[in-house]
C-alpha cells in the first residue's frame, strides 16, 4: 500500500511502526457551528481510510479529537449567553448526527480538549524547560527559530515567513514567528502554573496525540487548510517537547469549492451536511466526493451531484440476491481490481469503477457479482438497504395517481388493493396507470410472492 506523504512529497510505501497496527489520528471539529459539506469531505475521506486499513487486515487505533475551548465558541457563549461548555456540548451532538448521517465510523477515541488539559500543561512545562518556550505575562510561547526544521510540512523557508509575521495587540513576544502555547484569559481560563489561561490550539492536537497514541505515530491526517500553522506547529512543538519523530505519514484531503473558492465559513459560502441531506442522501454525498482523488479539488455545483445521485442509484438499485457469506472474496479478480486501485494512494475513483462493473453484472444475475458489490461497496462506505418512503413521498405519489385516475385516494394501500383487484380482473390499463403515475412521483413499485411493496426510485 502507497500513501501520498504531504511532509516529504512523494508517495511512499506505508509501513506502520507495529507490524500490524496502525495509529492513525485526524484533526477534528471546532464545535460551534454546523458542519459543512467541507467537514463532510474531509471526514469521508478519512473515514474510508480507516475502513480501508480494516479491510486489509490492519489492528486500527482511529483517534479524532474535539476542540471544545476556542474563541469561536467563546464568542457564540457570549453572543448568545450561555456558557463555552453549553456551546460547544450542543454543536458537538449536532456533529455526530451528521456523522452519523453520512454513515461514518465512529473513532475508536474521540478525546474533548478540555479533559486533557493535563497533558497540554505538561508539555508546555517541557518546552519551557527544554529551552524551546518562554512565559511572557500569563502567555507562553514557542521559538520558532529554536526548530530548524520548522517549514519543512508546509514548505515555506524561514525568510518568506518572517516577512509575513506580525505581532498582534496584546502579544508580547521574543519573535513575530513565535506561536501561542499557552493565552492568558481570567475570563474563560484554567488553572495552571502561569496563571489563569488556556491552551493555544495547536498544543491540543500534540497533547491528545501523545496521551491516545504514543509520541511517534503512523498517520496524521486532516484538510489541506491545517497544513500551516496548525500541522507544522503541531510538528515543531511535538518533537522538541518528545525528542524523537511525531509523525510518520502526513495525509491531506483538498478542499471542496465553489466558484473556484474554498468553501468556509469564514467566507459564508458554505452548505451544511444537514442541509444537503435534504436534496441528496448519504451515498450521493459519498460518491460525489470519492469520484475525485482525495488530494485533489472538488467543485460543488447541482450538475455534479444530480450525476453522483444517479451514480449512487445505480450502486444500490443493483439487483440483490443472498450475499453469499462462503464466498472468499480475496480470490476474486474484483477484489484484486479493487485492492490494487486502493493501495495506490486511495484511488477511489478507479475503485468505483471496480463497483460500477459489478453492478452491472449483478443486474445480468452473474453469479456472486452481487455479493462482491456488496463486500467491496461496504468498504467505500456505501449502503445498500432500500431507503423507506417518508410520509412526504407517499403523500405525492397518492396525489399523482388520484390526478391520473381522476379519483381521491387517501392512502398508498388502498392504491395497491386497486391495482392488485385490476391485475385479478385483467385490467392492465388501470394497473399501468398506477405504475406510470408512481413512477413520474419518483415511487417504483415492487411485485414479489409476498406482495406489492413501494420503493424510492
Amino acid at each position: 500500500m502507497r500513501l501520498f506523504n504531504s511532509y516529504t512529497n512523494t508517495t511512499e510505501e506505508f509501513k506502520p511502526i507495529e507490524d500490524n497496527k496502525v495509529k492513525m489520528y485526524v484533526c477534528g471539529p471546532t464545535v460551534y457551528d454546523y458542519a459543512h459539506l467541507g467537514h463532510a469531505r474531509c471526514y469521508i475521506t478519512w473515514d474510508i481510510l480507516y475502513r480501508y486499513l480494516k479491510f486489509r487486515g490492519y489492528d486500527v487505533t482511529y483517534c479524532r479529537n474535539v476542540t471544545d475551548v476556542d474563541d469561536k465558541i467563546l464568542k457564540k457563549a457570549e453572543k448568545e449567553g450561555k456558557t463555552p461548555t453549553e456551546v460547544s456540548q450542543y454543536w458537538y451532538k449536532q456533529f455526530a448526527n451528521s456523522m452519523k448521517a453520512l454513515n461514518t465510523l465512529t473513532p475508536d477515541i474521540e478525546p474533548f480538549a478540555t479533559k486533557t488539559l493535563g497533558e497540554m500543561i505538561s508539555i508546555v512545562k517541557d518546552l519551557i524547560a527544554n529551552g524551546y518556550a518562554y512565559e511572557s505575562n500569563g502567555d507562553v510561547y514557542f521559538r520558532v527559530k529554536k526548530f530548524s526544521r520548522y517549514g519543512y510540512l508546509s514548505k515555506q523557508p524561514i525568510d518568506q515567513l518572517e516577512s509575513g509575521a506580525r505581532i498582534e495587540v496584546g502579544d508580547q513576544k521574543e519573535d513575530p514567528l513565535d506561536f501561542a502555547l499557552w493565552k492568558r484569559d481570567e475570563k474563560f481560563g484554567y488553572n495552571s502554573p502561569w496563571g489563569v489561561g488556556r491552551p493555544g490550539w495547536h498544543i491540543e492536537c500534540s497533547a491528545m496525540s501523545r496521551k491516545y497514541l504514543g509520541k511517534t505515530i503512523d498517520i496524521h491526517a486532516g484538510g489541506a487548510d491545517l497544513i500551516f500553522p496548525h500541522h507544522e506547529n503541531e510538528i515543531a512543538q511535538s518533537e522538541c517537547a518528545n525528542g524523537c519523530k511525531f509523525v510518520n505519514y502526513w495525509l491531506h484531503n483538498g478542499f471542496v469549492t465553489i466558484n473556484k473558492e474554498k468553501m468556509s465559513k469564514s467566507l459564508g459560502n458554505f452548505l451544511t451536511i444537514d442541509d444537503m441531506l435534504k436534496n441528496y442522501d448519504a451515498n450521493t454525498l459519498r460518491l460525489f466526493i470519492l469520484t475525485n482523488h482525495y488530494r485533489m479539488p472538488v467543485e460543488f455545483s447541482d450538475e455534479a451531484l444530480t450525476a453522483a445521485k444517479a451514480g449512487a442509484k445505480r450502486l444500490t438499485n443493483a439487483k440483490q440476491t443472498p450475499i453469499n457469506e462462503e464466498l472468499d472474496i480475496t480470490t476474486t479478480d474484483e477484489y484484486k481490481a479493487f485492492v490494487e486501485a486502493m493501495d495506490e494512494d486511495l484511488n477511489t475513483s478507479k475503485a468505483l469503477a471496480v463497483l460500477f462493473d459489478l453492478a452491472t453484472r449483478a443486474n445480468k444475475d452473474e453469479k456472486d457479482a452481487y455479493t462482491i458489490l456488496y463486500k467491496l461497496g461496504s468498504v467505500l462506505g456505501f449502503t445498500f438497504e432500500k431507503a423507506g418512503l417518508s410520509d412526504e413521498d407517499l403523500t405525492k405519489g397518492v396525489e399523482s395517481v388520484s390526478k391520473a385516475l381522476g379519483q381521491t385516494f387517501n392512502s398508498m394501500d388502498e392504491i395497491l388493493d386497486l391495482r392488485k383487484s385490476a391485475r385479478a380482473e385483467k385490467n392492465w390499463d388501470i394497473a399501468d396507470k398506477i405504475r406510470i403515475a408512481l413512477d413520474e412521483a419518483g415511487i417504483i413499485l415492487k411485485d414479489t410472492k409476498d406482495g406489492t411493496t413501494v420503493e424510492l426510485k
